[in-house]
C-alpha cells in the first residue's frame, strides 16, 4: 500500500471506531492520529502554513500499524471539492471520440475505432493545446467530418474541468466503488490526483480511480454527472503524499501509473497511464480550475486525466472491456503507494450518509471546533 520511499510524508484519515474520522500520518510502519483543535480536518492540515512540517512535528497517538489500520482506511480528503479534468491524453481522446460516434454501443466501436484510428492516427500526439498547429489540425478534422466536442477540450485552449464527486463522499483503499446499474461499457480510469489549497498552491498527490461509465457519456455528455457521480464511483488514495525535498511536482510529471484488474471469471487486464505523455501540465490544468474566476475555500483535489482507455476483449469479440462486479481494481504509482478497490453496483455499495454536517456534529461532539 506504501510507497517505495520511506521518505515520504503522508496524510490521511481513519474511521477510529466510537470516534469518528481522524486524520493520520504515518512513522515508519505506524499510524499516529495527530487530529487536535488545530488539525481538526484534512482541510486543516492541507491550509496550514507548512503541511510537511505539521507532519513532522505534530504531537499524536499511535493508534497501529498500517496493516491494523487498512480496514478503517478512508479518503484522505474531506471538505475539499472533488474535480476533475477529462480528455488530457491523446490516446483516451481519441476513444471519447469513439464512445461519441459509436453513441455508446460498444458493438459498433471497433469498427469506428479501425476508421477514427486510420483518419486521425498519430496526428493528436505531441500537440499542445490551443496551439497553432492544434488549430491547423482542428480544421482538417473539421474537414474530414471527425470534428468532436472531445477533441475541442483535448486541443482546444480550454481544459475540461467538472465535479467528480461531492465533498465527503470519496471512499478510500479497501471500499467498494460503484457502478450504475444502467451502465453495461465501463472501465476504471487510474489517475494522479492533485492535492491544491484555496489559494491554488499544489502541496501533494494521491491515486484516484475516476469510474467511468463508456456507454453513459458516450449517449451524450450532457449525461456526463450521471456518467460521473453516483454513489461510491470516486475512490481516492491510499494517503496524500505532501510535497518537501524528496517529492515534488516534477515526480507527479514523471510518474508511472499502473493497473490491474482481476476478475472473478479469472479474466486479467493490466493498463498503464504515464503523465509523461499528458497533453497539458498539472500545473495548467490546477492554473484553469482555480482563479479569480472560481474559488475553493476548503480547497480542492483534482484527478489529471488517464491515458488508459482498454480495448482488451472479455465477454465476445469486438466489444472491448468492461467491468464485472467482483472486480478488484489496483492502481499502483511507486512514489504514491496502492489503491485497491472492488467493484460492486452502486446499489449495493454503502450509502453514503455521513456527510459536512455529520463531520461537523462529531468534530463539535469531541471538542476539536
Amino acid at each position: 500500500m506504501l510507497p517505495n520511499d520511506s521518505n515520504a510524508l503522508l496524510a490521511g484519515r481513519v474511521w477510529r471506531p466510537n470516534i469518528g474520522p481522524c486524520v493520520v500520518t504515518v512513522r515508519g510502519d505506524r499510524v499516529i492520529d495527530i487530529t487536535s483543535k488545530s488539525i481538526p480536518t484534512m482541510r486543516d492540515l492541507c491550509e496550514g502554513d507548512s503541511p510537511a512540517d505539521i507532519l513532522r512535528t505534530a504531537p499524536g497517538e499511535d493508534i497501529g500499524s498500517v496493516a491494523d489500520m487498512t480496514p478503517h482506511l478512508l479518503a484522505p480528503v474531506d471538505l475539499h471539492a472533488i474535480k476533475a479534468c477529462g480528455v488530457t491524453f491523446a490516446d483516451s481522446m481519441v476513444e471519447r471520440v469513439i464512445e461519441e460516434q459509436a453513441d455508446g454501443d460498444p458493438e459498433r466501436a471497433n469498427a469506428i475505432r479501425q476508421k477514427v484510428g486510420k483518419n486521425i492516427g498519430d496526428s493528436l500526439s505531441g500537440l499542445k493545446p490551443g496551439s497553432a498547429e492544434a488549430e491547423k489540425v482542428k480544421s482538417v478534422l473539421q474537414a474530414e467530418g471527425l470534428w468532436s466536442q472531445y477533441l475541442e477540450v483535448g486541443i482546444g485552449p480550454y481544459a475540461e474541468v467538472f465535479t467528480k464527486s461531492q465533498p465527503m463522499s470519496a471512499v478510500g483503499y479497501g471500499a467498494d466503488v460503484g457502478l450504475h446499474p444502467i451502465s453495461k461499457w465501463n472501465n476504471p480510469e487510474p489517475e494522479v490526483v492533485l492535492c491544491i489549497t484555496s489559494q491554488g498552491t499544489i502541496i501533494g498527490a494521491t491515486l484516484g480511480n475516476d469510474v467511468n461509465l463508456r456507454d453513459v457519456e458516450g449517449r451524450s455528455a450532457l449525461l456526463l454527472g450521471k456518467a460521473k457521480d453516483n454513489n461510491a464511483s470516486c475512490a481516492i488514495g491510499p494517503f496524500i503524499r505532501v510535497f518537501d525535498d524528496h517529492y515534488t511536482l516534477d515526480d507527479v510529471r514523471r510518474a508511472e501509473l499502473t493497473m490491474t484488474v482481476t476478475g472473478e471469471d479469472d479474466f486479467i487486464l493490466d493498463g498503464t497511464s504515464s503523465m509523461t505523455k499528458i497533453s497539458r501540465d498539472p500545473a495548467d490544468l490546477a492554473q484553469q480550475t482555480i482563479g479569480r474566476h472560481h474559488q475553493y475555500p476548503d480547497g480542492f483535489v483534482l484527478f489529471c486525466g488517464t491515458m488508459f482507455a482498454p480495448t482488451k476483449d472479455r465477454d465476445a469479440p469486438g466489444q472491448g472491456f468492461t467491468h464485472h462486479t467482483g472486480d478488484v481494481v489496483e492502481i499502483q504509482e511507486p512514489h504514491l503507494g496502492t489503491l485497491r478497490n472492488t467493484v460492486r453496483l452502486s446499489t449495493e455499495c454503502p450509502e453514503w450518509t455521513f456527510g459536512t454536517a455529520a463531520l461537523m456534529r462529531n468534530l463539535a461532539g469531541r471538542g476539536l471546533l
